[in-house]
């Protein structure tokens, strides 16, 4: 197939995919929008920025070693093998608790560090509380996460959409009991506020879970996959396999995450004000980044699927196809932020000191999402490949060794403040994206030209 044929293809995949993302991104967003409307946006708004910021970073870096199974997964059912697939889930499920507990012990530590940090520290005394509310729900979002997988891997991906934008519902109405607090007759929900939201958002990770795991019962008993006899295979080897795989994966998503926490803490160290701002704009890009992010999804599946069946070429043009589709929908994007800056910044607060703060970063925001759509595309392709390492080398190098001594800059050398920061995360995200979709290129060489195996793994690294 071309990669005009394989444009259709890949969206029917994405488009669940992309709600599904959106209505996860939305989750944070509601979050913000709730307590901007606090007494103190400013503070509120910081608080919540802090500890989103650190858990994601953390959270994502740790769960991303599960976006191992991407390969696992697809390939299997494109070479008709539901078994391994199945004993890939199990592995799964097993590698995910174990990293579930790691992240609960970290956040648990990690006030202890949080509060010597040089920041204002009624800022960090909330965000503490925030983190703590937060963590209620890791075991939901390891879980949530594992088997969304193995959903999408086989095909199945409406019920993942279904989940989010219904778990969002459930957020905002938590938001709003849990924040401002209501009396219902003799029933007293007290006023929780920044703790509120973090509650709020486990309670709908939990829901999520609980979903996954009821669609899997549905569509085990309609297609019979065979997924109750997968406990009977357990294999240590196995869950080595999957963890080196997918090691990379979470480091690359660690590598990028952590880069914006780093620069949330040092805009953190410049005051309330532009922390606020930062955390509104960086709430935008994220909303944005999610619709790549879900082609991202898409590609690893239909390039790993298309190697499953020996089909290099296919894969190849995939691969172009999710590319091109991310590319594109994210300089449409950059076209909104960069004419109604205001209206977006004022849709989270009305407080107009916060606003102004937030409006600059949009237009840098505006600069890089071209290329954000290029590195994140091409990061699903190569993963559906079987290269996980690629990513993780790029963004090393991309935003830690170019990025963030640009944006220190500019930043602090130069006195941008905030959006010199942001300076060098556009910095680090032109030189990603340019540089993985070359690689991808490369790959897509070696892939007509080699021979494709039923091995998993044996293809590119």
């Amino acid at each position: 197939m071309s990669i005009r044929q394989q444009m259709r293809p890949v969206l029917t995949l994405a488009l669940p995919l992309i709600l599904a993302e959106l209505g996860w991104m939305s989750m944070g967003i509601v979050d913000t929008i709730m307590v901007g409307h606090m007494a103190n946006p400013a503070l509120a708004i910081s608080a919540a920025a802090l500890g989103q910021v650190l858990y994601n970073t953390i959270a994502f870096g740790i769960a991303g070693v599960l976006l191992g199974l991407d390969t696992y997964l697809s390939q299997s059912h494109g070479a008709g093998r539901f078994d391994e697939a199945n004993r890939w889930l199990l592995h799964g499920l097993i590698l995910a608790g174990g990293l579930a507990l790691t992240l609960i012990l970290i956040i648990l530590c990690a006030p202890y560090l949080m509060l010597r940090l040089p920041i204002d520290h009624a800022v960090l005394t909330g965000s503490v509380a925030f983190l703590g509310a937060l963590n209620y729900g890791t075991p939901a979002l390891f879980l949530y996460f594992t088997l969304r997988r193995y959903l999408q891997a086989f095909n199945h991906v409406r019920p993942i959409a279904v989940a989010l934008v219904t778990a969002n519902l459930i957020n905002v109405v938590g938001n709003w009991l849990l924040i401002y607090g209501h009396t219902f007759g003799p029933l007293h929900i007290p006023a929780l506020g920044v703790t509120g939201a973090g509650l709020a958002t486990s309670f709908s990770r939990c829901y999520l879970a609980l979903f996954m795991v009821l669609a899997l019962w549905r569509i085990e008993r309609r297609h019979h996959y065979g997924l109750r006899s997968m406990a009977r295979h357990f294999e240590p080897r196995r869950l080595r396999r999957l963890a080196l795989l997918g090691a990379p994966a979470g480091g690359q998503i660690f590598v990028e995450i952590s880069i914006f926490g780093m620069v949330t803490f040092l805009i953190g160290v410049m005051g309330r004000l532009p922390l606020a701002g930062h955390e509104i704009a960086l709430n935008c890009a994220s909303f944005t980044f999610m619709v790549p992010f879900a082609i991202s999804a898409a590609a690893a599946v239909r390039v790993g699927q298309a190697i499953g069946r020996k089909a290099p070429a296919e894969a190849a043009s995939a691969g172009w196809a999710a590319i091109l589709l991310g590319a594109g929908v994210m300089a449409c994007f950059s076209a909104v932020l960069l004419l109604f800056p205001h209206a977006i910044a004022a849709s989270f607060t009305t407080d107009r000191d916060v606003i102004a703060a937030t409006i600059p970063l949009l237009f840098v925001a505006a600069i890089f999402q071209f290329f954000d759509g290029l590195q994140i595309t091409a990061t699903g392709s190569l993963r559906g490949a079987g290269n996980t390492h690629a990513g993780l080398v790029v963004q090393i190098v991309g935003y830690w060794i170019i990025g963030l001594p640009i944006g220190y800059l500019f930043g602090f050398r130069l006195h941008y403040g905030a959006v010199g920061l942001w300076l060098g995360l556009c910095a680090g995200l032109i030189v990603a994206g340019t540089t993985l979709t070359l690689i991808w290129r490369h790959t897509t060489k070696k892939l007509k030209s080699s021979t494709v195996t039923q091995e998993p793994l044996t293809t590119i690294h």
